[in-house]
């Protein structure tokens, strides 16, 4: 069974950073690619990037870019997301996700952690 545990997360003020951790456990599961979205309250769910598990390229949507990076270690089977300069329409519900090769969907899910960058 794949899971994904999520750390991280907390109030913040302008300007701060934190970040986020994504740890996928299942021994013989390894994902296509692992991606991180958010849900600001009233809002749906976003995008906000990617990183290709076997050669760590990324991909990121254009609000987040220059201050949001993805990055991965193999080993630990870990995905985080460092967020830098936080403003406070970052606050959100952040969730990282597995992308299966079979299904071609975000197939498995963290159980999300708060975010709120206060002004």
């Amino acid at each position: 069974q794949v899971q994904l545990e999520q750390s991280g997360g907390g109030l913040v003020q302008a300007g701060d950073s934190l970040r986020l951790s994504c740890v996928i456990s299942g021994d013989t599961f390894n994902p296509v690619s692992m991606g991180w979205f958010r849900r600001a309250p009233a809002k749906d769910r976003e995008f906000l990037g990617r990183i290709r598990w076997y050669d760590g390229d990324t991909d990121y949507i254009n609000s987040i870019k220059g201050r949001f990076t993805i990055s991965r270690d193999m080993a630990k089977k870990t995905v985080f997301l460092q967020m830098n300069g936080l403003k406070p329409e970052d606050t959100a519900v952040y969730y990282c996700a597995a992308l299966r090769v079979e299904t071609g969907a975000w197939s498995y899910w963290g159980q999300g952690t708060q975010v709120i960058v206060s002004s």
